[in-house]
């Protein structure tokens, strides 16, 4: 049901702000709603959700109230620290948000617009599982606001699918984003790679059946086995192989590859675009470092330099926001070293890169031999900026080490 929580100090009761921190007026500020729901829980996933034998206490029908209270709660915490920014980015993410009805994914996204406003073009996104998703679906999210979906493939190829405990259809995928384009919706699509199994063969499968279903936006993930998960206990029984570091390695040139021939850039790690214009902003914040509220069970935010992170199970998440007290389990500013090293983890991830003059003395004297070693761009370089080569990007954890030792 999710990792841990982060350590952190105790969050107080009625949600304030410390004195310190300092809201920018002209900052962007995303909100993210957690949905955390599914109909059954895939073998490699450690998100914070549930099935319905899990809730314990929760109920699924009366969500979208119990979540717009958090809303309403927020925005009082808010008021008092600053001036309230209107939301450039909503992103519907969990957990399976369309298991919900539309209606109140709609309620949901109405009341983030009556509390802080929604900017003019604002991309607003849900996260959709295939079998979930009809034209009735999408022409209703459509007409709440919603203007993208992120669709839910993984692969293309059944005992791929098996493998990572995915139920739809794979047929439901060429479904979905017909249903939302009919709706006027973008499109992206998200697979992942290195499953138990998978052969670069049926990467390629998979890859190909992707772009020709022409969505705006594909993500590429490699699988990683998070401990607690079912299928890190198959490993450990020797039930399933682990992933092979040297495969997953081709696939992403694979995908990378075919994803240049077929028109799409990469613009961050694991993220590539039909052009600047669908890149998901929303994901670009979190690595560029922006504000956001995170509504929801064991959702995450960001303000003002302060991080907090709500409890994790529904029940306890209604009963604090019931009594009108912040579900926050805990929270922490980071220190200045400790942002710097942030800095470089997220930012070294995307195409812009980051400055080479935000890194510390130790770091900057790295890049020659990142260089040299083909790992960031030279060219970017002499114009004072960090960028990842491929080859850097297959290997972005040592370039981040290099640069923040």
């Amino acid at each position: 049901m999710g990792s841990a929580l982060p350590l952190g100090d105790p969050a107080p009761v009625d949600g304030r702000l410390p004195a310190e921190s300092r809201i920018d007026p002209d900052a962007d500020f995303g909100v993210y709603l957690h949905v955390p729901f599914c109909r059954v829980r895939c073998g490699y996933c450690d998100f914070n959700t549930y099935t319905a034998s899990e809730l314990r206490g929760a109920r699924q029908d009366e969500y979208a109230d119990t979540l717009l209270r958090e809303v309403d709660f927020a925005r009082s915490v808010l008021a008092e620290a600053g001036p309230l920014r209107p939301a450039s980015t909503v992103f519907f993410g969990g957990g399976t948000p369309t298991l919900l009805p539309s209606g109140d994914l709609g309620r949901m996204l109405q009341g983030v617009r009556d509390t802080f406003g929604i900017r003019p073009g604002a991309e607003i996104t849900v996260e959709a599982n295939p079998d979930t998703v009809t034209t009735t679906v999408a022409e209703e999210l459509a007409a709440s606001g919603v203007t993208r979906f992120s669709i839910g493939m993984q692969s293309a190829v059944p005992h791929v699918l098996a493998a990572l405990d995915r139920t739809h259809n794979p047929a439901n995928v060429a479904t979905a984003v017909a249903a939302a384009r009919a709706a006027g919706l973008d499109v992206s699509v998200d697979l992942i790679y290195g499953a138990p199994g998978e052969s670069l063969e049926d990467w390629r499968l998979s890859v190909e059946t992707a772009i020709a279903l022409a969505p705006d936006h594909i993500s590429a993930y490699a699988l990683i086995i998070e401990d607690g998960t079912k299928l890190a206990r198959q490993i450990r029984r020797g039930e399933v192989p682990a992933p092979d570091d040297d495969l997953q390695a081709d696939m992403y040139e694979l995908v990378d590859d075919l994803l240049a021939a077929a028109g799409y850039d990469w613009y961050e790690v694991s993220n590539w675009s039909m052009g600047p214009e669908h890149r998901s902003r929303h994901n670009l914040a979190y690595w560029q470092g922006t504000d956001w509220w995170g509504f929801g069970p064991g959702a995450h935010s960001h303000v003002a330099g302060l991080r907090f992170w709500n409890v994790k199970h529904p029940a306890a998440y209604a009963q604090r926001v019931t009594a009108g007290e912040s579900p926050a389990a805990g929270r922490e500013t980071p220190d200045a070293e400790a942002r710097a090293l942030e800095n470089v983890l997220l930012r070294s991830r995307i195409r812009e890169g980051l400055p080479i003059s935000e890194l510390l003395g130790e770091g900057r004297h790295a890049v020659a031999a990142l260089i040299a070693d083909g790992l960031i761009d030279g060219t970017a370089a002499v114009h004072g900026r960090i960028v990842l080569t491929r080859r850097g990007r297959l290997l972005a954890d040592a370039v981040v080490r290099a640069l923040t030792d």
